[in-house]
């Protein structure tokens, strides 16, 4: 959560994509270049700024799953705690 490791990581299990494609699709759908993602200062404030999580507790920023599902918008992917809430709240 630091930079967007865990984002490319959703990207190469959840589309089986290689590391550089999944890298090119999360800087797409981020509006960054490939070489910003790895970019602490950047991501933190991009990460704040989509509020899709920090590694430090902001007191107005989402946290857990809330962040969970503004990832899934923001990549297009669906993420199993996220199908889980939603699959509890609905009883």
């Amino acid at each position: 959560m630091r930079t967007a490791g865990d984002l490319v990581a959703r990207m190469e299990f959840a589309k089986s994509m290689r590391l550089d494609k999944a890298k090119e699709y999360v800087a797409k759908k981020l509006g960054v270049t490939p070489y910003d993602l790895s970019d602490v200062y950047q991501m933190r404030e991009l990460r704040e700024q989509l509020d899709i999580g920090v590694i430090t507790a902001l007191p107005t920023a989402s946290r857990g799953i809330q962040s969970k599902f503004k990832i899934e918008d923001l990549l297009g992917i669906k993420i199993n705690c996220c199908e889980n809430y939603r699959a509890r709240m609905k009883r």
